[in-house]
């Protein structure tokens, strides 16, 4: 059965069709557009327009747009609408709508995609089970992932992200889901409000999005637990906590045992492990909220917790790889995604515990969007305890300079202004035995220091979950 037929595109945003086609798919990218996809030409950097013709020549099966654009047939197969992202939310409403699936919305200032590939590998051995690729969690990233959801799905689960003020709830109003997650409140996007108080009330408005009798899964650990505890109560929102605090998902204790995370938890009046295979105290509590959302949406806890053992994180997400360098291997840590000082501390922790016979490296980039305060919160990395384990530390751009010159002199790799400069340099730096960590915004381009790392040796990925 098709994603979506013409009448059903039509009667979902009120467009004018021309032609009579079917789609099994939804793009926004020509680069990845598969044969009979429908291709949404949003206006970006780049208006998706001027792709609309390469797109059908390339198999789409039609465009989504706001008039026909050059180039195209005069009978080309298309679905003229007013306003394109207007039109792409009309598909994911329809797309929810159409559905049983139980739904899953996950966000929160760290961990957000993380979570959400475990709850895709956990539901994916339980049902039919749709997600947000990579961290699709943004005005345009929602409905297309709704947009593209199976009728046929039993679960899905939606990653909702906010850079100021007002964009979580209207995400998790077009969302609609059954739970709704929130791995942590941080000190992220601190130059779009006034404190990190700001930022709890901002996640906590994924509640607004809940369906009747959903649920709010908190973590009840953090310093605004109290800013969500409210925000659930003045909605009538039925809540489940975890964390250490919390009485019917409690987090015992964690600890690294070679190349695993083991975690020892209570789950609703059941001791249990908690087997994860990446490195990080981090991952056992997303973890663990990761199980109270599968009890919400009444899955099988069981079968859960063998299917959490399976998973680890993806590429730039705290991807452990080992490199092959003659006889002998680097280890890898790419977790060059993003950062900011909560998944900051909890990188170098991992790095710090991580069991090596060669020397830890860290790659450190900028974090971005810290306001008035982000040279204090780069200079305080120099304090953490996890820094004494760590043998040499490499700074770039020009926020981790300010960390660079406080680093203890034994410690203090070079400074670079950008991820391009440190490359020449890679050879001389790293040797057989060691661990390195890369981590820096994505805007730092911590990448091409992964890539470049990669390309020393055969890289060996162990896993790569994205569902």
């Amino acid at each position: 059965m098709s994603l979506w037929t013409m009448q059903e595109a039509v009667a979902a945003t009120g467009g004018q069709a021309q032609g009579d086609w079917s789609v099994d798919g939804v793009s926004i990218d020509t680069r990845t557009l598969q044969p009979g996809d429908l291709f949404v030409a949003l206006k970006a950097a780049r208006d998706g327009h001027d792709f609309v013709a390469q797109a059908l020549a390339s198999g789409a099966g039609a465009a989504l747009v706001s008039q026909i654009p050059d180039g195209v047939e005069a009978d080309a197969p298309l679905l003229i609408v007013d306003d394109v992202l207007t039109g792409l939310e009309a598909l994911g409403r329809a797309a929810r709508a159409r559905c049983d699936a139980k739904v899953i919305a996950v966000t929160g200032s760290v961990g957000k995609t993380s979570t959400k590939e475990m709850l895709a590998r956990i539901l994916s051995d339980q049902g039919r089970t749709h997600a947000a690729v990579a961290s699709y969690n943004n005005h345009w990233g929602v409905p297309l992932t709704l947009a593209r959801m199976p009728r046929e799905a039993q679960y899905a689960v939606i990653e909702i992200g906010m850079n100021h003020p007002g964009e979580t709830a209207p995400l998790a109003v077009q969302a609609r889901p059954h739970v709704a997650m929130i791995t942590t409140v941080a000190a992220v996007h601190l130059e779009a409000f006034e404190d990190v108080a700001g930022i709890a009330g901002e996640k906590a408005s994924i509640m607004q999005g809940l369906e009747r009798g959903g649920v709010a899964v908190l973590n009840g650990d953090i310093v605004e637990a109290d800013v969500l505890r409210k925000a659930a109560a003045d909605l009538g929102v039925a809540t489940q906590w975890f964390g250490a605090s919390s009485e019917d998902f409690k987090l015992k204790s964690v600890q690294i045992q070679g190349e695993e995370t083991l975690a020892h938890a209570t789950v609703l009046g059941r001791d249990i492990e908690l087997h994860i295979q990446s490195l990080g105290a981090h991952f056992a509590m997303n973890a663990l909220g990761a199980l109270a959302c599968i009890s919400a949406v009444d899955a099988d806890l069981n079968k859960a917790l063998s299917s959490l053992a399976l998973w680890s994180p993806v590429k730039g997400r705290g991807a452990r790889e080992e490199i092959q360098i003659g006889a002998g291997k680097i280890t890898l840590l790419d977790d060059s995604y993003n950062a900011n000082p909560t998944s900051m501390v909890a990188a170098l922790d991992v790095l710090a515990a991580t069991p090596t016979k060669g020397r830890r490296i860290a790659y450190l980039g900028d974090m971005k969007e810290l306001g008035p305060d982000e040279v204090a919160l780069h200079v305080n990395l120099a304090h953490l305890e996890s820094i004494t384990s760590i043998d040499q530390i490499h700074c770039i751009g020009p926020l981790m300079k300010q960390l660079h010159v406080v680093l203890p002199e034994s410690k203090r790799g070079t400074w670079y202004g950008t991820s391009e400069e440190v490359l020449a340099d890679l050879t001389d730096q790293i040797q057989s035995g060691d661990i390195v960590l890369a981590k820096g915004s994505l805007s730092v381009a911590l990448a091409k220091i992964v890539d470049a790392i990669r390309k020393l040796g055969h890289g060996d990925p162990k896993s790569d979950t994205s569902k």
